[in-house]
Formats: C-alpha cells, structure tokens, sequence
C-alpha cells in the first residue's frame, strides 16, 4: 500500500483538495503508475459539479503521462520503467464493438478492479476510470499506452494531454470527420478541444481551416495552430461567414467543440450539400435541439458525434507522438502554464475565466 498525494472532491460544488490517499499495489491485470503530469481538463469540472454522477468522492484527473512502477500478474502490455500516456479506452476484446472490428466503441472498458481510498478507508472513485491529480495512481494495464519516442523531461506535459482533450479534438477531424486532403473545416468554439481539431484538420490535409469563437484571442491561438480563416461570431453571422469562405457552399465538414443548441444549429447549416457534422464538445444533460426533418433528409452528408475522437490508443498515441516529435503537430502549444497539484482548484476557475487552453500539474521529481 502506498501513503500520497492526490486531489479528492467529496461532494458536489465543494473544492477540490488536496488529501492523503492510498494506492494499492497492483493485482491481476493492472499496473502502478508514478504520475508526471496531469492536464486540467473540463470533464475533471463536469466530475466536481455533479455532471457526470453523485459517486463521490472522486479523485480527479485523467489527461497524464507517468512511469509504470509496477505491475500486477499477467501483465504483458507494459513493463516497470515504461513512460505511458494513460487513456481510459482500454479495450476489452469481447464487447458487440470489439467483435465486429470497431474497438475504438468499445463498451466493455477496462479499469482497475482494487480501489483507492481514502486514509479513513471511504474508496474513491478515480476521474474517468483513472485519477491521476496524484502522485500515483492505480490503472489497468491496457490504460497505459507507451510511448517509444524518446522524450525531455519537460514534453510530458504536452505529450500528456493526448490522453483526453487534444487527442478527442484531433480525432474528431481525422477520425470521426475523416478529414480528406484538399478539403473545407470549420470549428465552432476554440477552447482545447476545437482548437485541437483545428490542428488536426491541419494534419490531415484541409486547405480551407475556419476557426469560430467569441474570442479574439482563443481565434489568433487556432491561427496558430493551423487555422487559415477566423470568425468572430460576436460580430458576425458564422452561418454566412462560413459560406463566403467556401465559394457559398458551406464546408465539407462542420465541428461543433460547443455542445450547446445554437453552436450545433450552425454547424448543421454551415455544412456542404452531402457535408459532414461532428459533434465533441459535450451538451449538459438534458440539452434539447429541434431541426427540420426534410432539411435532415435533402441536405444528405452526416451526422455524427465524436466519442473520445473515436481513438484507439495503442494506434493513435505512438502516431501523434511521432507528429509531435517531426515538428508537424505542436503540442506546446496547449500546454498554457504549469502548476502544482494544490493549484488544480484555481485552475478551474482559470479554465472557466476561457484563459487557457490547458493548465497542467507537474508533480515534482
């Protein structure tokens, strides 16, 4: 059993803190990781404030990288001393998904069994499957997806955010988009993930790259980052904008990274005849939207959303990385500051002030 660090919300709406937590050696299947660094990622939020269930208390955090410092019996997928990305896509192999050669739906995913807990004995549960606002943190093996590429100490932080938000934003545009050479994006909303679409869409090989946002500012990062066009929405009607950019057409793919009504409304419309729709960014619940049927009908394309960027992490992780590594993909440039694992709560306030792309703890070494 191991005595750390970890940062635990007990009830809905109360702060995040920092609090002494125990972490089991590994059991069958899973493996100890000593965390490096950690993203400050929305959905850790959606856990604080009750939106995603009432099982607290949670142990936060989910986008990180680490070093396995142990590992359970049968485990062949990583070894002590490996450098990981954890993902919480650990494929199961038997699930409906799994069987007709889709296991980036898997539906059966694997965490680990055993429990962290508080010191009192309360059992924690961790962020996403994984937890890893800590020092360690306890996964099943197939969470960890290890990185060849030889890297610097101070890449992880980057590297470590593919483990959720940039990498459901890249693979919204080249997995789920299925973004072609020579073709027209548009993203609605620039925070992490749309501005990680952007990216992606880059990478793939779009020519025509529309970034939308309120903000100027989040608009010259997605410039950045691979944008060709920018609108602001504040002042502009992005519909129309969108169209003029693509000869009056609309785009051959339209990324909503808001989740709201409106957002998705305008990437309904501002798409091609036969275009696609991709949503990731995640609506509150309960969120309602209301469309023409015969516009559904006659407009043709898709509609999808983008689960995890439908990534399968032991294909996609090495890729990226290597993208990174080339010069093509700049992960540092998500990476806005670099805190301390008491800073998390005030990182969420960063966060929902739109003033990072991603704050990242970085645990000391």
């Amino acid at each position: 059993m191991h005595k750390v660090k970890g940062v635990v919300v007990k009830a809905k709406n109360e702060p995040a803190t920092v609090e002494t937590i125990l972490v089991p050696d590994p059991g069958p299947g899973e493996a100890l990781v000593d965390v490096l660094t950690c993203g400050v990622c929305q959905t850790d939020l959606h856990y604080k404030v009750g939106g995603v269930s009432d099982d607290f208390p949670f142990l936060l955090g989910h986008e990180a990288a680490g070093v396995v410092s142990a590992v359970g019996e049968g485990v062949t997928e990583v070894e002590v001393g490996d450098h990981v990305i954890l993902n919480w896509r650990a494929v199961c192999g038997e699930c409906r998904a799994c069987r007709k050669g889709e296991p980036w739906y898997c539906f059966n995913t694997h965490n680990a069994t055993q429990k962290m807990t508080l010191e009192d004995g309360t059992e924690l549960e961790p962020a996403l499957g994984i937890g890893a606002f800590a020092e360690k943190t306890l996964v099943a093996a197939g969470q960890c997806t290890r990185v060849e590429t030889p890297l610097e100490d101070d890449q992880f932080a980057a590297v470590g955010l593919l483990g959720c938000g940039v990498t459901a934003g890249i693979g919204a545009a080249i997995n789920t988009g299925a973004v072609k050479r020579g073709e027209s994006v548009a993203v609605i909303g620039c925070g992490g993930v749309g501005t990680a679409a952007i990216a992606g869409a880059a990478l793939a090989g779009a020519t025509t790259i529309i970034a939308v946002d309120l903000d100027d500012e989040k608009l010259a990062t997605a410039k950045r980052l691979g944008a060709t066009h920018t609108v602001n929405s504040k002042n502009n009607d992005p519909v129309k904008a969108i169209q003029e950019l693509t000869d009056g057409n609309g785009a051959d793919l339209v990324i909503d990274a808001v989740g709201i009504e409106p957002t998705f409304k305008q990437a309904f419309q501002a798409r091609d005849l036969a275009g696609r729709v991709v949503l990731v960014g995640v609506p509150d619940p309960g969120t309602t939207i209301e469309l023409p049927l015969d516009e559904i009908f006659s407009r043709g394309g898709s509609i999808k959303s983008a689960w995890y960027g439908d990534t399968l992490p032991s294909r996609d992780f090495p890729m990226l990385v290597d993208q990174y590594k080339l010069g093509r993909l700049d992960l540092d440039a998500f990476v806005t500051e670099r805190i301390e694992l008491d800073q998390v709560d005030e990182a969420f306030e960063t966060m929902k002030a739109g003033k990072v792309l991603r704050s990242v703890v970085e645990m000391p070494r």
